[in-house]
């Protein structure tokens, strides 16, 4: 009789080669099916993407929240759920916001890269037995951190959305790391035409510093139209 553990499929999606390897090794001497998926040089489209991990219909899926050149990998917790996949969220980064959008996207339950390689194991073999992998009180924690901090990025996008044409420009500017001076020289203007641009992008976002300010425009994830 084979053990359910030889039955089931996980891929990993992780742009840390040597993290993957390790962990792949560690699943095949448990005696699941483990495979590393290689993410192809060119970043193809989510569905795309969540196609190429589905390939080898996996039950599990342990994905990276940064996959490098492909982005964020909430985009394809929602397209891997979607077609029959536990997605466990397996991150170097510690912002329980961030976890908190993986689990409203369907992630089953999100690990840290620095808890022990056993832990990791052992959601793996929970999830095979359909038992819990998430602490309720952990779960609504994490997802009231994103709500919070998505209420936020729309307070922001709506501030973002009251600058001029102009004030727009120079955000922009400022936030691919030009000073005054050379935002000055970009668009022909005084250096004190530019300042009072920016201070008036301060006044409406609501902040004190330039660093503030592009701080909140690269948070909301926005662009200059």
């Amino acid at each position: 009789m084979v053990s359910p553990r030889k039955r089931l499929k996980v891929v990993l999606v992780d742009d840390h080669t040597l993290f993957a390897e390790s962990l792949e090794m560690a699943l095949t001497f448990e005696g699941y099916d483990a495979r590393r998926i290689d993410l192809p040089e060119e970043p193809p489209s989510e569905a795309r993407l969540a196609s190429l991990i589905m390939r080898s219909q996996p039950r599990i899926v342990l994905l990276d929240l940064d996959l490098g050149q492909h982005g964020s990998g909430v985009r394809l917790i929602a397209p891997l759920a979607r077609a029959g996949a536990d997605v466990v969220v397996v991150t170097s980064s510690t912002d329980e916001a961030r976890w908190g959008h993986a689990l409203h996207a369907g992630a089953r339950t999100v690990l840290s890269k620095t808890v022990p390689l056993g832990e990791i194991l052992g959601t793996v073999r929970r999830l095979n037995y359909g038992l819990s992998v998430l602490d309720v009180e952990d779960r609504e924690r994490w997802i009231r951190a994103w709500a919070g901090q998505e209420k936020a990025v729309i307070e922001s996008r709506r501030r973002l959305a009251e600058l001029s044409p102009r004030e727009s420009q120079v955000l922009e500017l400022l936030m691919n790391g030009s000073t005054v001076g050379e935002i000055a020289k970009i668009r022909v203007v005084a250096e004190a035409t530019v300042r009072t641009q920016v201070k008036s992008i301060l006044a409406k976002l609501g902040v004190s510093s330039q660093i503030a300010a592009v701080s909140i425009a690269h948070k909301a994830e926005w662009r200059a139209t």
